[in-house]
């Protein structure tokens, strides 16, 4: 299969990847809102656990950014939805999302790249960020601590934010506090009190975390 072009409003679609045809959802900026030169692809929570792109937290994340201004991009990992393939435990998933960065920066090569993951998608985001060396790195939750990933020797961008919720009964939230403190170049760290792994009750609140840190992170022009 050959790869469709970049949609210019919404558009499910799917793309050629590592281990068959990857499906992929593209969303311009929300209506009304001038766009700014940034596609944002964001990694969905687990797999095996029922992770999708469909994920409450993963549209969230996705809606604060196009109401910044920033075209999303939404993907099911291998063996997800319509994806093709099967679990690999974060490394085919990171060729799945190398293979999705691909295509937007062929299709947009004068747009800033933007990465951003919810949970498993924040360890996948995270371990490919110093190949892809994205502009911005948006981790939400991420799995310190979890089963064997491994955290060690990650290569995020200069403007990388975390947000943690206090109350995770799926991440340890002082693991992740713990682990932030030994690296030399600490992220934007949002640490949300009595907001459990899944935010409920507190998607809007994760919106207007993301929107209020990564609002300065914006370019100005048009790719």
């Amino acid at each position: 299969m050959s790869n469709p072009s970049f949609p210019h409003e919404s558009m499910a679609l799917m793309l050629e990847g590592p281990a068959g045809p990857l499906e992929v959802a593209v969303d311009p900026p929300e209506g009304g809102i001038a766009a700014h030169p940034v596609v944002a692809v964001i990694c969905h929570p687990l797999s095996t656990e029922g992770g999708s792109m469909h994920n409450k937290v993963v549209t969230m994340a996705a809606r604060a950014l196009r109401e910044l201004g920033v075209t999303t991009v939404r993907f099911n990992f291998r063996g997800v939805g319509a994806s093709a393939g099967s679990y690999d435990n974060g490394e085919g998933e990171q060729d799945d999302l190398r293979a999705v960065a691909a295509w937007v920066r062929a299709e947009r090569p004068d747009c800033a790249l933007w990465l951003a993951g919810f949970s498993f998608g924040a360890y996948v985001s995270l371990r490919a960020s110093g190949a892809l060396q994205p502009q911005a790195l948006i981790s939400i939750a991420p799995p310190v601590g979890r089963r064997t990933w491994d955290f060690d020797g990650l290569r995020p961008p200069a403007q990388w934010l975390v947000v943690q919720g206090d109350a995770d009964e799926v991440v340890d939230a002082q693991a992740v506090y713990a682990w932030l403190e030994t690296l030399a170049a600490p992220p934007q760290l949002v640490r949300m009190p009595d907001t459990s792994h899944f935010f409920h009750r507190k998607l809007i609140d994760l919106r207007g975390a993301i929107q209020h840190e990564v609002r300065r992170w914006l370019p100005d022009g048009s790719c």
